[in-house]
């Protein structure tokens, strides 16, 4: 199964560095609240939750804050949110996918379209850029739980896909019909892990030259940074030198 990317461990470590948790916690409590306000609210009957609650104790949320945001979908509070896709294309033909949830369609298409412009990049047409990507689930846990070899039997027998084992973490991918059935598996054996979610999974890579290196991350971390998206994925890579020193 395919090795673990330098600069994939590296933006896990400077994620934990650099994280506004009061920013993160928004994220996970919108899809908390989105989830529980479309379905049942208890998690075991309602698998958007399962998952949402699942990727917010990963991150450490507050059970309080976890309860809260259940409570608030279940009893129609909140606004009505609109779950979108955006895509587009970063310095040297780096696709990049947003996912957004919106009550404000407009305001939203607004800040991307601005953010990617401003940036060195340009929105295009949905489908435009997904159609180079899988749609996979994504199942992370931290690095101690075992070994690479023992995470990856656990996770063949499971029914996983690939396994892409770092310095951090350890990355499950599995078919999106096949999660739901994968992630208990390792959960029963591993505990809840800290991800665990659909994902767009880049069918081939983009190494960025040394010169666009700072202007890709620029590009992703505003994309990341804007109060209506939820995830940010692109298919791009960096040399070892550049990903530290972005990094650093």
């Amino acid at each position: 199964m395919a090795g673990h990317s330098k600069w994939a461990n590296i933006q896990h470590r400077k994620g934990r560095q650099d994280a506004k948790r009061s920013k993160l916690f928004s994220r996970l409590s919108k899809e908390i609240t989105v989830a529980a306000k479309m379905g049942a609210p208890d998690p075991a009957f309602n698998p958007r939750l399962r998952l949402a609650v699942a990727n917010a104790k990963g991150q450490s949320m507050p059970k309080d804050n976890i309860d809260r945001a259940i409570k608030k979908g279940s009893a129609g509070e909140g606004d009505d949110y609109e779950e979108i896709r955006y895509e587009g294309f970063g310095p040297e033909g780096v696709g990049i996918i947003v996912e957004a949830l919106t009550d404000n369609r407009n305001r939203t298409a607004s800040e991307v379209r601005s953010t990617f412009s401003k940036n060195g990049g340009n929105l295009g047409e949905t489908g435009s850029v997904s159609f180079g990507f899988d749609r996979v689930g994504l199942i992370e846990y931290k690095a101690e739980i075992g070994s690479e070899d023992d995470v990856l039997e656990a996770a063949i027998e499971a029914g996983a896909e690939d396994v892409q084992s770092g310095e951090e973490v350890h990355t499950i991918y599995t078919a999106s019909d096949d999660f739901a059935e994968v992630s208990k598996s390792l959960e029963d054996k591993y505990g809840e892990p800290a991800t665990a979610k659909l994902a767009w999974r880049p069918q081939n890579m983009i190494e960025v030259s040394s010169g666009k290196a700072e202007s890709m991350v620029k590009l992703f971390d505003a994309l990341d940074d804007l109060d209506d998206v939820q995830n940010v994925t692109a298919n791009f890579e960096l040399s070892d030198e550049d990903a530290e020193k972005l990094a650093g």
